[in-house]
């Protein structure tokens, strides 16, 4: 598929994205643009279903607001204030030394460029490129399991690694539109185009998608 297809799709889409009830799109407008909190609840959000990581990082937020009050808790305070997210025990690790990070080397400040970020305990590059994306408003690329797996289904990309995905796209798509795959292709994901039995039928840009 070629970039004006896959445009054509993303603009579809968008104008579709107001009908859904989608998890994503509850979990977004709840981060607001704090730097902080929004790169906290992307580290809460792997492995976890978006509903879980709201409710999870709410209960988190009542306790802390800063990386100094986050790092004067317990590790075993924070497992508990962000139960039942996956992998809770690690990410509580990872919050502490998030905590310790941001306060002796960014001045208590969430950096605003890749590299600096994936210095971070507990950062790929799918929490980095969302943080600059919804935190700093810079152009990346967040490419989840919803993301990788759509484009390959809509042979945008022909990858085997997210990173790949990542790469092929911002080669192919246009910086303005960089910051809305995410968004857009993960509410999708969850209400439309599933791992298993999408819903083909009921989709609006079936008769552009080579896999229907």
């Amino acid at each position: 598929m070629d970039s004006r297809a896959f445009i054509k799709i993303l603009n579809i889409l968008r104008k579709e994205a107001g009908n859904w009830k989608s998890p994503v799109i509850e979990f977004m407008a709840s981060q607001g643009a704090d730097p902080f909190r929004i790169l906290v609840s992307t580290m809460l959000s792997a492995r976890t279903k978006d509903e879980v990581t709201l409710k999870s990082s709410n209960n988190l937020f009542t306790r802390i607001h800063t990386p100094e009050e986050l790092i004067k808790l317990k590790t075993a305070d924070i497992a508990r204030l962000i139960y039942p997210v996956g992998f809770y025990k690690t990410k509580a690790r990872h919050l502490k030394q998030l905590a310790a990070v941001l306060i002796n080397k960014f001045n208590s400040l969430v950096p605003s460029n890749i590299d600096d970020l994936l210095m971070i305990p507990g950062v790929g590059r799918k929490t980095a490129n969302l943080v600059l994306s919804r935190a700093f408003d810079i152009p990346a690329i967040c490419v989840d399991t919803h993301v990788f797996r759509i484009c390959n289904r809509l042979e945008v990309t022909v990858s085997s690694k997210p990173e790949e995905t990542e790469k092929q796209l911002m080669k192919k798509i246009p910086e303005n539109y960089w910051q809305d795959i995410n968004t857009i292709l993960v509410a999708f994901g969850q209400m439309v185009c599933k791992p298993v039995s999408p819903h083909c039928k009921e989709c609006k840009v079936s008769r552009l998608c080579p896999f229907y």
